[in-house]
C-alpha cells in the first residue's frame, strides 16, 4: 500500500496485518507504528522504476499517499497536481497489465465540491483518470471519498488534533469560521476497517464510496466538548472570515453521478475519541 506511513495509512496497515493479509508499506519514511509482520519499501510515487518494484507480486494495491492537506495545497498547487495526479498515473501505469484483483484510491469529498481547492481538483481528476484506466484496460477499482478523520496518530495537519494540542499547551483553541460549520467525524480505525471490508465484497468494484461518521457536530460544539473533557475553561478564539477553500455544511455541489455511502456499525464514539486522543498527546510529549 502507497502512503502506509501516514495517518489513515498506518491504521489501514494494521487492520489489514489483523485480517491476515501480507502487507507492504511503500512510502517515503518508514512508519512508526510498522510491526514485525509487515514489511517496508521507501518508494516516492513520482519515481515510476521504484513503483515498479512494489506493485509486481501485490494483488491488493491502496493508494494513500500524495499530498493530503487542503491548506497546503493552497500554497502548493504545482506540487499537489503532480504528486496527487503524476503520482496516481505512476502506478495506474505500473498494475494495468497485472493481474489486480482491485485498485483502492483514497479520495476526498472534496472531489464533488465547488471548494477544496487544488486538492479537490487534484482528486477529481484522478477519480476520471482511474475510471478511464478501467474502461480502457478493465482495471478493477474502488474509488472512497473519505471524510473528516480523527485518531490518535494525526499529525498538527488534523484539525481535531490541532484543537486539543493548542488547548492543551495554551489553554485556548482558536478556529476560522462562525463555528456553525457542520462535520461527520470518523475515527481512523472504523475507516480502516471499512477499507478493509470494500477489498472483500465485489459489490463494491467500480464504485464511489462515500466513508464518513455518524455524528453530525458543529465546530462550536466540538470546542464545547475539548473542553468539558479536559474539564478547563479555554479561550476560544475565531474568525468570521470565510475558511478558504472549506465547506461550511457539505462538502458536496451537484454532480450527475450519485456515490454510496459507507458509514461504520459499530464505530467510535466522537467523545471516547477525543479523550484517546488526548491520551496518545500525551503519551507523545512524554516519549
Amino acid at each position: 500500500m502507497f502512503g502506509g506511513s501516514g495517518f489513515l495509512g498506518s491504521y489501514l496497515a494494521d487492520e489489514l496485518t489483523k485480517q491476515k493479509f501480507e502487507v507492504v508499506i511503500a512510502d517515503v519514511e518508514e512508519s512508526k507504528y510498522i510491526n514485525s509482520q509487515q514489511s517496508f519499501v521507501r518508494c516516492d510515487i513520482m519515481d515510476r522504476d521504484k513503483v515498479d518494484t512494489v506493485t509486481r507480486d501485490c494483488a491488493i494495491v491502496y493508494n494513500f499517499a500524495g499530498q493530503a492537506d487542503l491548506d497546503e495545497s493552497i500554497a502548493l498547487p504545482k506540487e499537489t497536481i503532480e504528486q496527487n495526479v503524476i503520482g496516481n498515473i505512476n502506478i495506474l501505469e505500473s498494475i494495468r497489465e497485472l493481474p489486480i484483483k482491485r485498485y483502492v484510491y483514497a479520495s476526498s469529498a472534496y472531489a464533488v465540491s465547488r471548494n477544496g481547492s487544488f486538492y479537490g481538483i487534484s482528486k477529481l481528476a484522478s477519480e476520471k483518470i482511474i475510471e478511464e484506466y478501467n474502461r480502457r484496460y478493465n482495471l478493477p477499482y474502488t474509488i472512497v471519498r473519505y471524510g473528516s478523520l480523527f485518531g490518535g496518530r494525526a499529525d498538527r495537519h488534523n484539525g481535531i488534533r490541532r484543537m486539543i494540542e493548542e488547548a492543551l499547551t495554551d489553554k485556548k483553541i482558536t478556529y476560522s469560521g462562525d463555528g456553525e460549520e457542520v462535520r461527520e467525524y470518523i475515527h481512523a480505525s472504523d475507516a480502516a476497517k471499512l477499507s478493509v471490508d470494500i477489498i472483500q465484497d465485489s459489490s463494491y468494484e467500480g464504485e464511489h464510496l462515500i466513508l464518513t461518521g455518524v455524528e453530525r457536530i458543529k465546530r462550536r460544539d466540538l470546542v464545547y466538548m475539548i473542553e468539558e473533557i479536559l474539564g478547563k475553561k479555554l479561550i476560544v478564539e475565531h474568525s468570521k472570515d470565510q475558511w478558504e477553500g472549506h465547506y461550511r455544511m457539505t462538502p458536496y455541489s451537484f454532480q450527475p453521478r450519485v456515490a454510496k455511502k459507507l458509514v461504520p456499525n459499530p464505530f467510535v464514539d466522537l467523545g471516547q475519541g477525543i479523550t484517546s486522543c488526548i491520551e496518545s498527546y500525551y503519551q507523545k510529549i512524554d516519549e
